[in-house]
């Protein structure tokens, strides 16, 4: 009687698959489907690189790489890493843009914009110091020479401004309209919001 033989194969009829060829989830981030890795319950990438967004973490990836963008997740407290994506993806982004200054560019950019706007703020603010203190009746306050705001009884330039206007408006012309506007260069750019170029009445 012959025994009949089992090949190796018989005890083991469905081999365990490599795990590098385990199937992704449909859900995985973008992170995850671009590194070509298991997106688990806990990836910290999940939350910030959602799937429909593959471009977002392949700039921020292309730029500091994906170990280390982990590494400053892991770093910051939960309820402030979007805000460190949001930053990463921005940097990413300028870097892209601008090889050489990145984000620097803008930001230096925004910085000498806003010091010339504090300069052109301060500059119309002495200018309508000065209309206010030499308007008198003209801007609305009661008496010639009285001033606006200190022969008005106001206590300061801000509740004067409706008297002045309702000053313009009562005498049913323009002429002191044109009288304001006249000490104004015609090419101080005050239609773009300019006043630096504006020369400053003489004190």
């Amino acid at each position: 009687m012959k025994k009949t033989q089992t090949s190796h194969h018989d005890h083991h009829p469905h081999p365990h698959p490599h795990p590098h060829h385990e199937p992704r989830s449909s859900s995985s981030c973008a992170a995850c489907k671009l590194l070509k890795r298991r997106c688990g319950p806990n990836c910290i990438f999940a939350p910030y690189f959602r799937a429909d967004e593959p471009n977002k973490f392949a700039k921020v990836h292309k730029v500091f790489g994906a170990s280390n963008v982990g590494k400053i997740l892991n770093e910051v407290p939960e309820e402030h890493r979007e805000d460190a994506v949001n930053s990463l993806t921005y940097e990413a982004e300028a870097r892209l843009r601008d090889p050489v200054y990145g984000c620097l560019g803008p930001i230096s950019y925004l910085y000498r914009r806003m010091a010339q706007l504090q300069h052109d703020l301060a500059l119309a603010r002495a200018r309508l110091a000065r209309y206010a203190a030499e308007g008198g009746g003209g801007y609305g306050g009661g008496g010639s020479g009285s001033g606006c705001y200190n022969g008005g009884g106001y206590e300061s330039i801000h509740e004067c401004l409706p008297v002045m206007w309702n000053g313009f408006q009562s005498e049913g012309s323009n002429s002191n309209c044109s009288q304001l506007m006249n000490s104004v260069s015609p090419n101080s750019g005050c239609n773009g919001g300019d006043f630096g170029q504006a020369p400053l009445l003489p004190l």
